[in-house]
């Protein structure tokens, strides 16, 4: 195995590599260049008398790559790693990070174009089946979600993910980044550079969702075709089937999906404010 120093770390903090995993494919990995900024800027804030650990401030060690996956390609899909992350004291911090970058998640609310325009009363939500080997399903009910390719904007990759997952096509400016617009006014005294998503699991994974809303008018007849509709890229292994249920059903519906539940949670609460 083969190992470098990280460039611009203060104290100096070696990186070991896995065999398969070079250093410029790590140090050239989104995902990797997202979290090691962010913690290094959080590191960063504890010079301030006001942070908590300030009188006993913590420093990153060292990296030690413990597994990785490669997608299509050879592109660099998931990487596994442990982080020393530890004061003078002796005192460390739970290290065990699995980066996979972020994905984007879509609330598509749709109405049937015979109700009256501004009517509250009679909505759908677009929910996608569809098989989730980690969580031991085959069919997963979940909001359309999917990675980000590391290119381009949050919302396009959020467009691209409709059309794929839906068959719908939403031009980005129709898209309403909903965790943006809740975290606008929320103030970071913290002063650390979290990404405006939700995150599904900080305490093991990198991964953040912006979650964005869409909403549209339909007739009744596309809104029935929609039920049970095949979708997904069959080619890269996708075997989506879409459901359309009540949106005043979804609470209970998406239950076991948090992007589900964060993104209802979201709208009914920037609607209270007067935000959408």
């Amino acid at each position: 195995m083969s190992s470098f120093t990280l460039p611009h770390s203060s104290p100096s903090c070696s990186v070991k590599l896995t065999p398969d995993l070079s250093q410029d494919q790590l140090l050239s990995f989104p995902a990797f260049q997202n979290w090691i900024s962010t913690l290094q800027h959080s590191l960063s804030q504890q010079k301030s008398k006001d942070h908590a650990f300030y009188s006993s401030p913590y420093q990153l060690r060292s990296i030690d790559i413990q597994s990785v996956d490669f997608f299509g390609g050879g592109r660099l899909g998931f990487v596994k790693l442990k982080a020393d992350i530890s004061n003078d004291d002796g005192e460390k911090l739970p290290g065990s990070v699995f980066l996979r970058g972020g994905s984007v998640g879509m609330l598509l609310i749709i109405q049937p174009d015979d109700e009256p325009e501004g009517a509250d009363g009679e909505k759908y939500v677009i929910l996608t089946l569809q098989p989730r080997i980690p969580a031991g399903s085959l069919s997963m009910v979940e909001l359309p979600a999917g990675m980000l390719d590391d290119s381009g904007t949050f919302s396009g990759g959020a467009a691209k993910e409709i059309k794929e997952e839906t068959g719908l096509e939403v031009p980005e400016s129709q898209l309403v980044d909903l965790t943006k617009l809740a975290l606008e006014d929320v103030d970071q005294k913290s002063g650390e550079r979290l990404q405006n998503a939700t995150y599904s699991s900080p305490g093991g994974s990198d991964e953040f969702l912006p979650l964005f809303l869409h909403q549209r008018r339909m007739p009744r007849s596309q809104i029935q075709e929609l039920q049970g509709k095949l979708t997904g890229l069959r080619d890269d292994g996708e075997k989506i089937t879409l459901k359309i249920v009540p949106l005043n059903e979804l609470w209970r519906e998406g239950a076991r999906d948090a992007k589900t539940l964060s993104a209802l949670a979201l709208y009914q609460g920037l609607k209270l404010k007067g935000k959408l």
